[in-house]
């Protein structure tokens, strides 16, 4: 879902200590059909060894070539295709699309590259499209998206490099099992924790991170960060609270509980007997999931796959 930027910020890394020149292309902006959304990459060596793409196919002829003369006159290139042009014809995108691409020499990137690829959050690059100059910072979990802006004759073009997400669910149970399988289809690591062996069993969960210690004990030895959601589906206080008592106190972006209104206001006099603040209990959405009439456990797994998603793209309006 948001971490494909890894494996080729490792090869960047890679490439760079081998003694390679490298390029980067980066989509910067795209308008109607475009193959690729703003911030995919693509790297080019001096060899022309290419990793990553930037449209699918259709104009990576065109960057590639703008790749190796970046590599030779060290400046960055802004490339423009779209249907004024007779190269967006040529390429494939006589359908409406635009795609702007910025193809760089990646010196000045070389200096954050440790940085990115140990960041715990999202990492934001600055670039000068211009001049290539780029400044790096730590994003928090809703950094904002990639974006370019232009004012007069500036150019800049701000990068947000996601972190992979993680969801920890408490309660291997049925709604987990569909819970599971969205978020692999959506890349998103997941771990399962249930100290009951019953329930939270490799024929259950195949190839899932399973671990049957207590909720509290469990969460305690993970690192949670703000690309962390934390749900609990048990039903039973003495797992779930656990759990949640350790949930509160963390940076996760996502805390989630199932059960009726009922259920929480009887967890909310819980946790409060236990200190936990009202700003803190808020955190909590309860009933877990977006109302979207959800019945069978693969719906009730949807609606809180799609409201996890929800507030890490827009945030938590409430």
């Amino acid at each position: 879902m948001s971490s494909d930027w890894k494996p080729l910020w490792q090869n960047i890394k890679q490439w760079h200590e081998a003694g390679r020149n490298i390029a980067l292309a980066t989509v910067v902006n795209t308008w109607g059909s475009s193959p690729r959304p703003t911030g995919s990459m693509m790297i080019v060596d001096d060899q022309g060894a290419v990793e990553g793409s930037v449209s699918g196919g259709c104009i990576e002829g065109a960057v590639i070539t703008a790749a190796l003369e970046a590599m030779g006159t060290g400046k960055p290139q802004l490339l423009d295709f779209d249907v004024s042009n007779d190269q967006a014809w040529e390429v494939g995108l006589s359908c409406g699309g635009r795609v702007r691409v910025l193809v760089e020499p990646i010196v000045e990137k070389l200096p954050f590259t440790d940085k990115i690829l140990s960041a715990t959050g999202p990492v934001i690059l600055t670039t000068d499209c211009i001049t290539g100059k780029t400044t790096f910072a730590y994003g928090d979990n809703n950094a904002g998206r990639s974006r370019l802006r232009e004012a007069g004759e500036q150019v800049t073009f701000t990068q947000i490099l996601e972190q992979p997400l993680t969801l920890i669910i408490i309660g291997a149970v049925h709604i987990t099992q569909s819970m599971v399988r969205i978020a692999g289809a959506l890349d998103i690591d997941v771990v399962v924790i249930d100290p009951r062996t019953t329930f939270a069993s490799e024929a259950r969960f195949p190839g899932i991170d399973l671990c049957v210690s207590w909720p509290d004990e469990a969460l305690k030895d993970r690192e949670i960060t703000s690309g962390t959601a934390i749900v609990t589906l048990t039903h039973d206080p003495k797992l779930d609270d656990a759990a949640l008592l350790v949930a509160l106190n963390s940076p996760s972006f996502y805390i989630a509980s199932l059960g009726s209104r009922k259920t929480h206001a009887a967890r909310v006099e819980r946790l409060t007997v236990f200190g936990m603040t009202a700003e803190q209990i808020g955190r909590i959405h309860a009933p877990a999931g977006l109302g979207i009439g959800a019945k069978t456990p693969a719906e009730i797994a949807l609606s809180v796959m799609a409201q996890l998603i929800s507030i890490y793209r827009n945030g938590d309006d409430r």
